[in-house]
């Protein structure tokens, strides 16, 4: 018996035949995980083709067909046919498209002040079975057409889930191993839910206040973490959203007092229903393993809220693969005054009093110098990031502007201050420009100036 694959194969009822051809898909590219979503499965998911599979992937269909066709004969031991000559047929891509439309529709008319009843009456066909990627999908298509800026999409984003709630509640609850992000993201939710759940029943307990006060930890690794890797995935608008309200949840901590306890409390809780049926599965779905492990590298640099991350999960990367067994010797580089070795001004540049980071001209982080104790958390993943998405969205277009006139040379820099804990922290930007006076970059210096503030008279070195 032989099994033919063409371009018209529909990839669901190949994988009723063959099911671990639902992990060979996986294996092929992470963005067809959304496969072995139960109600995608149910749904449009019916109709994907081979044709889809190669659109999704972007793998090209003859090799999607060496692929597959290699794993069925190697896990089921038949005989594959290709036939490269039917012609390609989309299955579900029109309708993809179809449902997109219906749920901009939806979310816009939340938008202009359409009842949210009506709403869902008018729209339940779609509203019984959407997935999370296709809500995230939505807010990113909507955000990247211009149809609503990412501030819209923030202010309402609370009613957009509400909107989806029904349909978000039975999809499965995201799983991983111990030690992978995604597993420990869980566990802190569920501690904090937990903290949630005494304050609701003493809100006096000012220990437990203190407690939760952690989850801007979590927050903080999300941010400089997760959110990088979405966005070099090209999925920037539900995280940029996701980001707004984290910060106003930070400036509630902040400002945090009796009355306004309760608004803190359903704020947290609505993050973790967001992160946890729409960020995670939709992450789960559109990273690589390789990515998850970028994710993971770095995350003790931020810290954990709560807990300590399991051990359980051992993923081979690259790394692994091409082991070096040492360092090769450094050589010196030539410098304008010296010469130093790449381990000389790695060192240097660490034990500085102050911490720096460069963007290159293309406005992407190049460099940060990773201090013991920074005063601003980052993390490799930042690294190759544009330096407008690190900062949270109502600053955008304030980084912007600074960019542009360190670029036209209006200005060569740019300097704040704020006030932290208690501690006065200078903020400067530094236009960088070789001996031509062409720029090349930017310099940001961060440095806690509370201690100089307070010198006074003077102090010798013989006195040392």
């Amino acid at each position: 018996m032989a099994t033919t694959l063409n371009a018209s194969t529909k990839i669901l009822e190949l994988a009723k035949e063959f099911p671990f051809l639902l992990e060979t898909l996986v294996e092929i590219s992470p963005k067809l995980k959304r496969l072995q979503n139960p109600i995608l499965q149910k749904t449009i998911g019916r109709r994907a083709t081979l044709t889809d599979v190669s659109k999704l992937s972007k793998v090209p269909l003859n090799r999607l067909f060496v692929l597959l066709s290699e794993s069925i004969s190697e896990n089921a031991n038949e005989t594959v046919i290709i036939d490269k000559e039917a012609k390609d047929q989309d299955g579900w891509q029109e309708e993809l498209d179809r449902r997109q439309r219906k749920l901009k529709d939806l979310v816009l008319g939340l938008h202009a002040g359409e009842e949210l009843e009506g709403l869902q009456s008018d729209f339940k066909e779609i509203l019984v079975d959407v997935s999370a990627t296709e809500v995230a999908d939505m807010e990113q298509s909507l955000i990247t057409s211009g149809e609503l800026t990412a501030k819209q999409v923030t202010a309402l984003c609370d009613l957009h889930v509400q909107v989806f709630k029904e349909s978000l509640d039975v999809q499965q609850t995201p799983q991983a191993t111990p030690g992978h992000p995604i597993h420990t993201y869980m566990n802190e939710n569920k501690e904090a839910q937990r903290l949630i759940d005494l304050l609701k029943q003493n809100p006096d307990d000012d220990s437990t206040i203190e407690e939760l006060k952690k989850i801007l930890t979590h927050y903080t690794r999300l941010q400089n973490q997760l959110f990088p890797l979405l966005e070099k995935a090209d999925i920037s608008g539900p995280s940029t959203v996701m980001w707004a309200k984290q910060d106003e949840i930070r400036e509630m901590i902040k400002n945090l007092n009796k009355s306004n306890l309760d608004e803190l409390l359903s704020a947290i809780e609505e993050m973790i229903y967001k992160e946890e049926n729409i960020l995670f599965p939709m992450s789960l779905e559109n990273l690589s393993e390789y990515d998850w492990v970028k994710v993971r590298v770095g995350e003790e640099e931020i810290g954990f809220a709560w807990i300590t991350p399991g051990t359980d999960w051992k993923p081979i990367t690259p790394i692994d693969i091409h082991q070096v067994d040492q360092e090769p010797e450094s050589p010196k580089i030539n410098l304008n005054t010296g010469n130093l070795t790449l381990k000389e001004i790695d060192l240097l540049l660490r034990h500085l009093p102050l911490d720096i980071s460069f963007v290159g001209v293309d406005e992407e982080v190049k460099y940060y110098s990773a201090t013991d104790d920074r005063i601003f958390p980052r993390s490799p993943a930042v690294i190759g990031r544009s330096v407008i998405t690190c900062h949270p969205s109502n600053s955008y277009d304030k980084v912007k502007k600074i960019l542009t006139y360190f670029k036209e040379g209006k200005k060569d820099k740019a300097v704040f201050w704020i006030k932290m804990n208690e501690r006065l922290l200078l903020i400067s930007y530094f236009a960088v420009r070789d001996d031509n006076g062409e720029f090349i970059g930017t310099l940001e210096a961060s440095q806690d100036v509370t201690d100089i503030k307070s010198l006074e008279g003077e102090r010798r070195l013989q006195g040392w």
